[in-house]
């Protein structure tokens, strides 16, 4: 039996940000169900910070981590975790109206600015000209180095003492003399309190413990990689999308990362991309842009999880003691994790979030797994 004052279960990024943040108060092992952490939504995302999107709480969230992301600790990261990128809106011909909602999003912090159609078409030479009728631009959107901001995570969790074990399902929760034991890839654990930061999983996990479920919808999204067009600079891209569509893209690494945005319910399970899905989102962009899907790109897919609310759950469970919810980013995780991080470990040990938190409407209330059911 091994013990700790908190065991956190889940190693994406949201998990490993919470251990690490809860590593500075006590002891704590961060447990993985797979071989290796950030399998699933971490390891799977489209790698970028941008602060108008989602609902005002995730914008609130994202925007109160936005100093950790640009001015990380000195011993957190090797290099920059985010780096200027961008993203342009377009409207069709006929649709520029769509665009007043974008703007209505801009703050004062990250404005949103409608530009012209001949700047816009400079932006992205990706994208048909027949096909943008006007256009803003908002320039807070930055590329996310999500490998580093996870492994500055874990190597901080590291440092403070904490443990990473991997292969360690949870198979039982059990709760006695005021601890809980967590059967876990062939070990015991055990800790007066539980995260469960599963992703997912959350609502499995919650099971074990006997907790009534939050209604995590999994939600599948499928992207490909492929060539940009033979000659076109694409490397200084913004990412491009069309009010009211769903669909994007953005370069990765000299080619073109291309998403249908889709939002398709699923069960937890290792998702992989679905080949209408690709099909659609290659009819897209030749309709779009001067992207060809000439053979079979590298598609990808991930796992985004959602409350009925679109917004994440933090905080103990009104039922099961020592049970704390942090799960429901919807897609938003990386953004939000050093946030969350910092309010599970306020919840946790105080069972209140900081002041500079609360002045940004970030309260224990607006997070509670209660409002969530």
């Amino acid at each position: 039996m091994r013990t700790a004052d908190f065991v956190v279960i889940g190693a994406g990024v949201s998990g490993a940000a919470a251990a690490w943040e809860l590593a500075a108060h006590g002891s704590v092992v961060l447990l993985e169900a797979e071989e290796r952490p950030g399998y699933h939504a971490t390891g799977r995302s489209a790698a970028l910070y941008t602060p108008n999107f989602g609902a005002p709480l995730v914008r609130a969230i994202s925007a109160a981590g936005r100093d950790f992301f640009e001015r990380p600790q000195d011993d957190f990261a090797d290099a920059p975790l985010v780096s200027p990128r961008g993203a342009l809106t377009l409207a069709r011909p006929g649709e520029e109206a769509a665009l007043d909602a974008v703007v209505a999003a801009s703050t004062k912090r990250d404005p949103i600015l409608r530009i012209g159609r001949d700047e816009a078409i400079a932006r992205a030479p990706a994208i048909r000209a027949e096909m943008i009728g006007a256009a803003c631009y908002e320039p807070g959107v930055a590329d996310m180095d999500v490998a580093a901001i996870h492994h500055g995570f874990l190597r901080g969790l590291r440092r403070r003492g904490g443990a990473l074990v991997c292969g360690a399902r949870a198979r039982s929760l059990d709760r006695a003399d005021g601890a809980w034991t967590v059967a876990a890839g062939g070990e015991r654990y055990q800790a007066p309190v539980i995260v469960n930061a599963a992703g997912a999983w959350g609502d499995v996990v919650a099971a074990l413990a006997g907790a009534a479920p939050v209604g995590l919808t999994p939600k599948r999204r499928t992207a490909i990689v492929t060539p940009a067009p033979s000659g076109m600079p694409v490397a200084d891209m913004p990412l491009i999308e069309f009010a009211g569509d769903m669909p994007y893209l953005k370069p990765d690494g000299g080619r073109v990362m291309a998403s249908l945005g889709d939002e398709t319910a699923v069960a937890p399970h290792d998702v992989q991309p679905n080949d209408l899905d690709v099909a659609v989102l290659a009819d897209w962009l030749a309709r779009h842009t001067h992207v060809a899907v000439r053979v079979a790109p590298k598609a990808w897919a991930g796992l985004r999880s959602f409350t009925s609310a679109g917004t994440p759950v933090v905080g103990f469970d009104p039922v099961a003691p020592g049970f704390f919810w942090l799960v429901g980013q919807g897609g938003y995780g990386i953004m939000m994790a050093p946030t969350l991080a910092r309010i599970c470990a306020d919840l946790a040990l105080r069972g209140a979030v900081s002041p500079d938190l609360t002045a940004r409407g970030l309260d224990a209330a607006a997070l509670a797994p209660s409002r969530a059911v």
